[in-house]
């Protein structure tokens, strides 16, 4: 049942990097986590690059959920702690509640292969219907962060959107 729900989940994958909006550097995490939630069987809607500037961070992500009506949305780069890093303030200024438990499985992940991975900011929440997840800006690092939640959300976006089976079973 919820293998088949993954394909009428539609997500977006949102890129924040301020040189990577100029054209002044090629967005690689992007492509690459594009790639895995397809592979997933996830439907892929929107891609797009923006600048590290909160409140545009913050009207894309309630553009996407409520215009667009995106059941998830993953977000590259933003996460750590420069001056510009502003994502998982944006995100806390547009969702409803925090799912802590993806944000501390993707950073204990993280973890296991560096101990910079204590420098990540990153939150996962819910807006409406939709899940938000923050993952690194780098390709390596958002790569192993998503893998570490992909196999829990099929089954969590299907209870998100009032899935009644037993989660069980």
């Amino acid at each position: 049942m919820e293998q088949v729900f993954s394909r009428t989940c539609r997500c977006g994958v949102l890129t924040l990097s301020d040189k990577g909006s100029r054209g002044e550097r090629e967005d690689t995490s992007g492509p690459l986590l594009q790639e895995m939630l397809r592979a997933r069987g996830f439907t892929l809607v929107l891609a797009r690059i923006i600048p590290d500037q909160q409140p545009l961070i913050e009207q894309t992500l309630v553009q996407w959920v409520d215009e667009e009506g995106l059941d998830l949305i993953v977000t590259t780069g933003g996460t750590g702690v420069s001056p510009s890093d502003r994502t998982p303030e944006a995100t806390r200024a547009v969702i409803d509640r925090e799912v802590p438990g993806l944000a501390e499985a993707m950073r204990q992940a993280s973890l296991q292969k560096t101990i910079q991975a204590v420098w990540s900011r990153g939150i996962a929440g819910i807006r409406g219907h939709c899940l938000i997840l923050n993952l690194p800006g780098s390709k390596k690092a958002a790569g192993e962060n998503l893998e570490a939640v992909l196999p829990a959300l099929e089954h969590g976006l299907y209870k998100l959107k009032g899935g009644d089976a037993d989660c069980g079973s």
